[in-house]
């Protein structure tokens, strides 16, 4: 039998793990940041969703979904907590996600006390402009809502109708994974357990336009 008490413990980890309050929250981007920050990635309409998961317990932590549409990249990171100043932000979207930028987000997240799961699936331009707008139109996040959130913008899309929403990552995790064409890895590291060490080494690196010094 499944007891409030499990319930409310999960949420709990979740707070404390992932879908929390950064330490350092810059104010919305300017309409006019997010147009100099925008990329637009040379690959194909992809979605990728990234799968915080906690090394010790193997519960999921945190959710969020980069969006790679034809007219631009982005990582809905709803109530995340890697936030820094040279990254452009709206209501928990991140903009101006290069190849540097989605190195750094997915790198911030692991370290050793937490794994990440990262599976993407390649999607029709129309359906990654579809979730481009529908993280765009979805507002800031509460706490602990992260898989909630992500899980029902996937929901929304066209090929995905089957997606559950749900509380808990894993669980998404394990759902997306179901659909053909989804490649699944794990990312690794041993770094610090503080992900702001990784924030503002990142913030320190970057030069006049923002993105990292060769």
């Amino acid at each position: 039998m499944y007891h409030r008490a499990t319930f409310l413990a999960g949420l709990a980890a979740l707070t404390l793990a992932g879908c929390s309050t950064p330490a350092m929250r810059y104010p919305n981007a300017t309409p006019e940041e997010v147009a100099a920050a925008r990329y637009v990635d040379s690959g194909p309409s992809r979605l990728t969703l990234y799968t915080m998961i906690n090394n010790r317990s193997d519960s999921g932590a945190h959710s969020s979904l980069m969006i790679s549409a034809p007219s631009q990249r982005v990582v809905f990171d709803p109530a995340g907590s890697v936030r820094a100043r040279n990254v452009p932000e709206v209501d928990d979207v991140l903009y101006g996600v290069t190849p540097e930028v989605a190195e750094f987000y997915a790198r911030a997240h692991a370290r050793e006390t937490y794994r990440v799961r990262i599976q993407s699936v390649e999607v029709p331009p129309e359906v990654a402009e579809q979730a481009l707008r529908a993280v765009q139109a979805y507002g800031p996040v509460s706490q602990t809502r992260c898989t909630q959130a992500t899980s029902t913008i996937l929901s929304q899309l066209p090929g995905f109708e089957g997606i559950s929403r749900t509380w808990f990552p894993n669980s998404l995790a394990d759902q997306l994974a179901q659909f053909p064409g989804v490649t699944d890895r794990v990312l690794r590291e041993e770094d610090s357990d503080d992900k702001q060490l990784a924030v503002a080494a990142f913030e320190q690196s970057a030069g006049p336009d923002g993105q990292p010094n060769q």
